[in-house]
């Protein structure tokens, strides 16, 4: 790890520890919202090296097919400077994904590029979305959302099918770390109905020195505007679910924020994640959720907005009663 890395966390921060992984999430959804991807490239490394290795995770989410593939450790390679990864002959940055993929259960050929990113705004004292906690050295898990919100360009040829992405939208995020929290929640959609808006939300259970907390990060992007609900802004949750589906009342100093999130159970898909020394099957993601989000101001009661969206990423992992009121 080194000071840029910190400073931007999107960028690969290098193994720490006998056990670490480093993954990024892009999610790709067509302008008609009736193909939905999400490719997750990453490196594991476990104290037990047979198990370390690279991976490429393929979620098809309309479909609800999923393929997990292992490549060797050094067949990933990442730029320091700015935020570009390789793993093979495929490629996966902040401008574009590139892929030349020749797997027994994936071939996937061509290219997507990326426009018009939203960033969640940071600064020096709080760089990327988890703020100043990025300066705290060995936490569980870490995560970064690169970009909120951005126009694709550009198609694949997968296993034989052409995927044409021109016109549709796109979302990055990242995570990093030991292994992934014993209990969360994430929502995420940037597919409304009347609004150019994008909405990410992630709420989990972080051990802490010798104790833990709940922490969230939520942020909503409306047009040019951008507000954040979070642990380090002082924001305050209430969660309420029921089966697959969540609801999110939440509060800071100006403005309360509704979020009623419905799901299909036979819609989940189980998709890998770090535990203990390997990668095991412990991620239930939902790439056809269904998010209502209302937001007003606290002092005149003035609606902000009221809009619903499609195509919305749904996970949720481990046990649930951590997260929960």
């Amino acid at each position: 790890m080194n000071l840029k890395s910190l400073r931007n966390p999107y960028l690969y921060h290098g193994r720490i520890g006998k056990q670490y992984f480093e993954g990024w999430y892009f999610k790709l959804v067509d302008k008609t919202m009736e193909k939905a991807y999400a490719f997750i490239p990453g490196v594991f490394f476990s104290p037990n090296a047979k198990h370390s290795h690279a991976f490429i995770q393929i979620v098809d989410g309309i479909g609800c097919t999923y393929n997990y593939l292992k490549f060797p450790v050094e067949s990933f390679s990442a730029n320091r400077k700015y935020f570009e990864i390789n793993i093979g002959e495929n490629l996966f940055g902040s401008e574009e994904v590139n892929f030349n993929l020749d797997h027994e259960e994936s071939q996937i050929t061509g290219s997507v590029r990326f426009r018009n990113h939203i960033k969640w705004p940071d600064s020096l004292i709080n760089p990327g979305s988890m703020g100043f906690y990025n300066y705290i050295l060995k936490m569980q898990c870490y995560s970064q959302v690169t970009s909120m919100d951005f126009d694709l360009e550009g198609a694949i040829e997968y296993n034989g099918k052409n995927i044409s992405f021109s016109g549709g939208r796109g979302y990055i995020e990242k995570n990093w770390g030991s292994a992934f929290p014993y209990s969360w929640i994430w929502i995420q959609c940037n597919h409304f109905k009347n609004y150019r808006a994008s909405i990410s939300c992630s709420l989990a259970h972080i051990p802490f020195l010798w104790s833990c907390f709940r922490g969230f990060l939520i942020g909503l992007s409306i047009e040019n505007d951008f507000y954040k609900f979070t642990t380090m802004n002082r924001s305050k949750v209430r969660v309420n679910q029921s089966g697959t589906d969540v609801s999110l009342y939440v509060e800071n100093s100006s403005h309360q924020l509704e979020i009623d999130c419905k799901t299909d159970e036979g819609d989940f898909i189980l998709l890998n994640g770090p535990r203990d020394d390997q990668m095991v099957p412990l991620v239930q993601e939902n790439l056809k959720g269904r998010v209502r989000i209302k937001m007003k101001e606290t002092a005149t009661g003035k609606i902000i907005i009221a809009d619903q969206g499609e195509c919305a990423g749904v996970e949720y992992g481990g046990d649930q009663m951590m997260v929960l009121d």
